[in-house]
């Protein structure tokens, strides 16, 4: 936020006990996550690192120090370029809105991709519960405004639109997601839309569709302008692919460095976020 950016992204996940937090991966991740000590003496399921989110309590994931990158290979040099803050708790969503409120960014738009996986049930959430747990934290925060919900698992776009049917839907795809069988659609067939993954998402209720950015040509960008499905892209981190994308007219770029970004936009002439800082009796947006 204060570097400035137009949207938070955050992912999330349902707890043993129906709480959700912030966690890229369904299972607590040995890169973002380290064991620190049991939740109680004789904890049958420590150590948690490589455990199922969904096994496990919050209480029991609030022991893991989250504040160091741990890298792996290919991670040594995205890791390098993040800052340590040991004693770093996984947060909850409520914690992250919280923080959010905390900077008066009441119009940054926050969007929340629920984390599911169609192919592994023993991870994952009932679709419409985890839904319902995410727009309630939503609205207990008053956050149901400049929101928006993803998912890669798009059984989670059906139970949105009846739970929340106001709040903007993306459809997440990438290769996998696409393959001859998926179980991510849905249950749509993708050879039944000849590859046309825009006229899919447009089917199943969806606003927005959110891409893998190398999977992004001349000819997905076309069909869902026919569509009417703006397009974002994920995850840009190299001005070349951010040029290369704003040329074909995606409305979006997700990124790990919106410093990065902000040159782009300064060198095509767009406007470029203004930053939002923090400011002590609550704060509003500068």
């Amino acid at each position: 936020m204060e570097i400035g950016v137009d949207a938070l992204e955050f992912d999330v996940a349902m707890t043993a006990d129906r709480q959700i937090v912030l966690t890229h991966d369904l299972t607590v991740s040995a890169v973002t996550s380290a064991d620190t000590a049991p939740a109680v003496p004789g904890d049958p399921f420590f150590p948690f690192v490589g455990r199922p989110i969904a096994e496990l309590t919050l209480a029991q994931l609030r022991t893991l120090e989250c504040g160091v990158r741990l890298p792996r290979g290919e991670d040594d040099v995205f890791a390098a370029t993040q800052i340590p803050v040991p004693g770093t708790r996984m947060p909850t969503l409520g914690a992250a809105l919280g923080l959010v409120a905390a900077y008066g960014a009441d119009r940054l738009q926050l969007n929340v991709e629920i984390k599911s996986d169609p192919t592994r049930p023993e991870l994952t959430a009932d679709p419409w519960e985890i839904t319902e747990l995410v727009t309630a934290e939503l609205t207990k925060h008053r956050r149901m405004k400049n929101v928006a919900l993803l998912s890669f698992d798009w059984r989670i776009l059906l139970a949105a639109s009846r739970i929340a049917p106001a709040v903007p839907r993306y459809a997440n795809v990438e290769a996998r997601t696409l393959a001859p069988g998926t179980r991510w659609l849905a249950g749509l067939d993708p050879d039944r839309f000849n590859g046309n993954v825009a006229l899919a998402a447009r089917s199943i209720g969806a606003n927005v569709l959110s891409v893998d950015h190398s999977l992004i040509t001349e000819e997905l960008a076309a069909s869902a302008d026919g569509q009417a499905l703006p397009v974002v892209a994920w995850t840009v981190n190299d001005p070349g692919d951010a040029k290369r994308l704003i040329d074909l007219g995606v409305r979006a770029l997700v990124t790990d460095y919106p410093d990065r970004m902000h040159e782009v936009l300064t060198e095509r002439g767009l406007p470029v976020p203004a930053p939002i800082r923090l400011q002590v009796g609550g704060g509003r947006r500068s």
